[in-house]
C-alpha cells in the first residue's frame, strides 16, 4: 500500500488518508502497536550501512533515514498536538508539509542515533501521558486545519496506523536496496 500524503492535497485527500490508515491499523490495539514500534524499528534497521540508509528509494522518494527522521519528528508534532488538546478547549490543530521539513531540516543529513533516542524517548513519554487518560480526556479534540475535528483517541490510532506505514515503507525501501 503506497500513498503518497502531498501538503498541496491534503486537504481534498484527508477522508481517503484516515480510511487508508484505520485500515491499517485494522482491529489492532494502537496501544500495543505504538509499544512495539521502536524495537521493530530497530530490527528492519540493524546492519543497514549508513550509505544505504541514505539512499533513496528512487529520485524523489524518501531514504529510509528520512523516514526515521519523519518519525522522530512525528513523535514531536503529536506530543504538541495532543498536550494542546488536553489544554485547551477545541484548539487549531497546523497541518504541515512533511516533503519540506524532510527537505529543508536535511533529514537525511540527520544523526541516526539522535533521531531514533527521540523516537525512544518520546514514544515512552507519549504512551505513558495516553495511558494515563480517561474516556473524558481521550474524546477531547482539537480541529485539524486539514481534516476537522480529530480527537485525542483518533490521535492515537493514527499514530499507531502511521508507525505501520512508514515501517511498510522501510520494508520496500530495503527490497529496492536488495536488502531483506
Amino acid at each position: 500500500m503506497n500513498f503518497s500524503n502531498s501538503a498541496s492535497q491534503a486537504k481534498e485527500n484527508a477522508a481517503a488518508y484516515v480510511k487508508l490508515l484505520m485500515d491499517l491499523l485494522g482491529d489492532r490495539d494502537p496501544f500495543e502497536v505504538q509499544a512495539q514500534q521502536f524495537a521493530t524499528l530497530q530490527a528492519e534497521i540493524a546492519g543497514i550501512d549508513d550509505a544505504t540508509l541514505r539512499r533513496p528509494e528512487k529520485p524523489g522518494k524518501w531514504s529510509i533515514m528520512q523516514v526515521i527522521q519523519h518519525l522522530a519528528d512525528s513523535e514531536v508534532v503529536y506530543r504538541y498536538r495532543m498536550r494542546k488538546i488536553l489544554a485547551q478547549p477545541t484548539p487549531e490543530i497546523q497541518g504541515y508539509d512533511q516533503d519540506l521539513w524532510a527537505a529543508n531540516l536535511k533529514y537525511n543529513e540527520m544523526d541516526l542515533s539522535e533521531a531514533l533516542e527521540i523516537i525512544r524517548v518520546l514514544r515512552v513519554a507519549n504512551l505513558k501521558m495516553l495511558r494515563g487518560l480517561n474516556d473524558t480526556q481521550l474524546e477531547r479534540y482539537g480541529m485539524h486545519n486539514e481534516r476537522g475535528p480529530e480527537s485525542i483517541r483518533r490521535i492515537l490510532q493514527m499514530i499507531a496506523a502511521h508507525d505501520i506505514l512508514h515501517l511498510n515503507q522501510i520494508r520496500r525501501i530495503k527490497k529496492t536496496h536488495g536488502i531483506g
